[in-house]
């Protein structure tokens, strides 16, 4: 067993404190110190907010389940909702350089002083629970930045929460609220070591964000993820809203238009692919359907505008610099790489010299994305990463060879995006393939702007 030693009073509740705690608990731990496969429960997160004041039922909240697209639907709808004049909540996972981009309010992180303060309540709530029996072991890394955002919400009387699910549905830590509806993304073969080896499998595990008698928002997907939310939806009694009339029919790209709430509203989100079009439309029908049944404020200009200010970075980010452009994607499974590469066909000059900084996590299928993204490129650069997930250099390398594209490693990623201005002068040079290197490189490449 491990824990802390020290009180809630012993300890400095600084900011850097509060992090170098949360790091000890990273999923990486668990393979370093060889312990066994960590199992979640539901009652132990119950549990810990009970202790905690259950903040998690201060404020209404939406869900939002799926394997790629639930970071953007959630911004998306937040955004849609601050605009609407409500005080609203957003919490996303995971985050590309520091954990307050989880917890935010009306487009701000939560503040350093507030989150040092929670995490350390959470703590000490937390220890002792666990020294008392009521808990058999120490919340997880996701576990505590939950109950912190809750309490955040909470203190903060926010008028809603839009919630992003993180791994699975069934046994998240979100998934201890009562949602006012739950969206679905786009369901694909993701973290199959926890969720299962199929579709309609994982399907299930998403399924478990849904409510008897509730709300469900969802689109058209791969059959067997819509069969399984169909058997789901039937067996409780859910109604299912489809956000099939806010996706453009005609392929377009860039701004387009449809019709909500009466009216017709330009989309016209900086996040850019056709896929993100699908996101979108979630968030649309989801605001649409918080007006309609619960009453919240939300009009066809609010969602317009919402749509035009929502920031999400890391998700075919563009940034500027001295003779290269970068665009920064996490696409970190099959079906991200697919996205990502249909976004930069459809957007960039093929005489450009086109450059990928690359890295994933060893839980990835690495020769699948390396075969749907590598060709595009005419360089590949293998980048470090600083997680004991991730996948070795050489398995990228060899996987790199098996596409046929040049590819070197790198030291590390500020040697990678030099080594990208090299190559990719006067083109594009891409980062993609993980949360932990999106965020290093967005980092360094931010601290080359002008303030």
């Amino acid at each position: 067993m491990y824990f802390w030693g020290g009180s809630y009073t012993e300890l400095s509740m600084s900011y850097a404190a509060a992090i170098d705690q949360l790091n000890a608990l990273a999923p990486e731990l668990y393979v370093r110190v060889g312990q066994q496969r960590r199992k979640f429960s539901l009652d132990e997160v119950r549990t810990l907010l009970y202790a905690l004041g259950d903040p998690q039922q201060r404020f209404p909240a939406v869900l939002i389940a799926g394997t790629n697209g639930k970071g953007s639907t959630a911004a998306t709808l937040a955004s849609i909702l601050t605009e609407a004049r409500l005080h609203t909540g957003l919490y996303t996972s995971p985050h590309l350089e520091r954990p307050n981009e989880r917890i935010r309010i009306d487009h701000r992180e939560i503040a350093d002083a507030d989150f040092a303060r929670l995490y350390f309540r959470v703590h000490d709530t937390a220890q002792e629970l666990l020294l008392s029996g009521q808990l058999p072991q120490l919340p997880s890394y996701f576990e505590f930045l939950t109950a912190v955002a809750f309490l955040h919400f909470a203190e903060s009387k926010v008028d809603v929460a839009v919630l992003e699910v993180g791994m699975g549905g069934r046994l998240d830590a979100t998934n201890v609220v009562e949602p006012l509806l739950s969206i679905v993304t786009d369901i694909s073969l993701d973290h199959m070591e926890w969720l299962g080896s199929s579709i309609s499998a994982i399907a299930r595990e998403k399924a478990g964000t849904l409510r008897r008698g509730g709300t469900m928002v969802t689109l058209p997907q791969h059959p067997e993820a819509s069969q399984v939310l169909g058997e789901v939806a039937a067996e409780l009694g859910i109604r299912t809203v489809s956000a099939v009339p806010y996706v453009p029919g005609d392929g377009t790209t860039g701004a387009y238009g449809v019709e909500a709430l009466g009216a017709r509203i330009e989309v016209d989100s900086p996040l850019a692919g056709a896929h993100q079009q699908r996101n979108v439309a979630l968030a649309i029908a989801a605001a649409v359907e918080l007006g309609a049944q619960h009453g919240f404020p939300v009009t066809a200009a609010a969602i317009e505008e919402g749509i035009r200010r929502t920031y999400w970075p890391g998700r075919m980010e563009r940034i500027g610099g001295s003779g290269v452009e970068w665009i920064l994607d996490v696409a970190h499974n099959p079906a991200g790489a697919w996205a990502l590469r249909a976004a930069l066909r459809a957007t960039w000059r093929e005489e450009k010299p086109h450059t990928l900084i690359f890295s994933c996590l060893r839980d990835k299928p690495a020769a699948e994305m390396a075969q749907i993204l590598f060709p595009l490129f005419d360089q590949v650069i293998i980048a470090p990463i600083h997680t004991a997930r991730a996948t070795p250099l050489d398995d990228l390398l060899a996987a790199a060879r098996a596409t046929g594209t040049p590819a070197v490693a790198a030291e590390s990623v500020r040697e990678a995006l030099r080594m990208a201005r090299e190559y990719a002068a006067g083109g594009v040079a891409v980062v993609s393939g993980s949360v932990y290197l999106v965020g290093e490189a967005r980092s360094l490449l931010q601290e080359e702007q002008p303030s």
